[in-house]
Formats: structure tokens, C-alpha cells, sequence
């Protein structure tokens, strides 16, 4: 998984998240959802809840096979207030095997108690992400990741706030990707190049594919700040062609 996909969709089954770490602090989700007058801390089910399973009225699928499928990209797809409906998301998710799903959480000390009966060691259409922001959220998260029943894992360093030291967690043997991103939005924290090339040396190191998804806002590169408009943040990532595949 590269982030890109010739088919690809988003799947927000549920909206709404409750702030857990620094990550949060300037959550994309929060803002938008403010411009609006919704109370992004009360978590709903929305009306695509069913989307994988619905068909058009030639009886195929909206979603049509192979198509990679971002879930839960509104909220955290193990925030406590889903509880209630996850099994039936689970359920969904190992119909549709034609489907590869993906999710990113901040949750990951939740996962192990909220898996399927027939999980066994994963899903192999599912990609479950962990966010690790800075070097805390990475020594906590990671050693419960590592040793979680995921097929495919990937370690996602956004938005990245400070230097990441990954060397201690031999990523070669359990992962499949690692992706490095600034932070986005008026009151972005910078993001400093220095700490995404040493996220690249640790893919490199360990024939991990690298990510660099998006500058962010505020990217700092030789001790100079650049302030990055919305729409050039990705572009811009993409010019500096740090990416690494594996």
C-alpha cells in the first residue's frame, strides 16, 4: 500500500471523534466541522453506514471490485462511542474481499478487544494504520502495534511534530510502509525536512517503502520557514521525490 490506488473511495460510516493526543490538537475534522456549527465530539452514524454492501439496480455493487476503500477518515474507526456498531462494520468489510479497506487510528491500544470473532491474524483485505505524531506517542503506540494480529501495517507520521527516532523497533519485520507529513491549517506547528529524511533513512535502512504524503503548512528546510498555501502542499511533497517503494 502506497497511498495510491487506481480505484479509490472514502468510506466514512461514522463521524465524529473525541481529541486524544498533540496530534488532535489542530484536527482537520474539528475545523471543518466548526466552519458548519456541528459539535465534532458527539460521534454519529452517517448514512453511508451500508455503503460496501449496496448495489446499483443491475444488482452490482457501488463499489465496484478492487477498489481501495479509505474508511473511517472522519473519525477513528476504535473511538469508544462506535462500539456499538463495529461489528456490523467488521461484518461489511469480510464480505466485501474484493475490497482492500483501510484505517488509520490513534486508538491502537483499543484494537486488540475490538477485533472480529473470525478475525484469526487479520483481515488480508484490511490495512489498520497507527498515527505515532512524536517520539511519546511512538514509544507507547508502537510496542502494542508491533505485536497486534495485522496483516498490513503501516506507521503514519502525520502530522509529524518532532524528530522520530524508529530505530529501536526493527520496522523491516513488520511493516509495510512508513508515510511523513507536515501539518495543515492556519495554526499549523512546522514540520522541519531534517525529521522526514531521518524517517526515509529508517525505510531505506530497513526496505520499508516512504511516504512523504504533504508538507504541511509551516515546513522548515536548511533553518528557513516556508509557509505552504493548502493546495501545494502534496505537489510540493511530491516535487522533492523522497519516495521510496520496497
Amino acid at each position: 500500500m502506497n497511498g495510491i490506488a487506481k480505484k479509490s473511495m472514502m468510506w466514512n460510516l461514522w463521524h465524529g471523534c473525541h481529541k486524544l493526543s498533540a496530534g488532535c490538537l489542530h484536527c482537520y475534522v474539528y475545523r471543518g466541522d466548526a466552519k458548519r456549527d456541528v459539535n465534532s465530539s458527539i460521534v454519529t452514524q452517517t448514512k453511508n453506514f451500508g455503503l460496501p454492501l449496496q448495489k446499483k439496480r443491475n444488482g452490482e455493487f457501488k463499489i465496484p471490485s478492487g477498489t481501495l476503500v479509505y474508511t473511517c477518515f472522519t473519525s477513528d474507526f476504535f473511538v469508544e462511542d462506535a462500539d456499538q456498531w463495529r461489528a456490523e462494520a467488521w461484518e461489511m468489510m469480510y464480505q466485501r474481499s474484493d475490497l482492500h479497506f483501510m484505517m488509520i487510528t490513534k486508538r491502537i491500544d483499543r484494537v486488540a478487544n475490538c477485533l472480529p470473532a473470525n478475525w484469526g491474524d487479520g483481515y488480508d483485505n484490511v490495512t489498520i494504520c497507527c498515527t505515532v505524531e512524536n517520539q511519546s506517542c511512538a514509544d507507547y503506540r508502537l510496542p502494542i502495534y508491533k505485536e497486534l494480529p495485522i496483516k498490513h501495517k503501516i506507521i503514519i507520521c502525520e502530522p509529524l511534530l518532532e524528530k522520530i527516532d524508529l530505530t529501536s523497533y526493527s520496522v523491516g519485520e513488520w511493516i509495510e510502509q512508513i508515510v511523513a507529513g507536515g501539518e495543515s491549517g492556519y495554526d499549523a506547528r512546522p514540520c522541519d525536512f531534517d525529521w522526514v529524511m531521518e524517517l526515509r533513512r529508517i525505510s531505506i535502512e530497513n526496505h520499508v517503502s516512504f511516504w512523504f504524503k504533504q508538507t504541511g503548512s509551516k515546513f522548515v528546510k536548511e533553518g528557513k520557514l516556508y509557509t505552504i498555501k493548502r493546495q501545494f502542499q502534496h505537489s510540493q511533497a511530491r516535487k522533492a521525490e523522497l519516495n521510496v517503494e520496497n
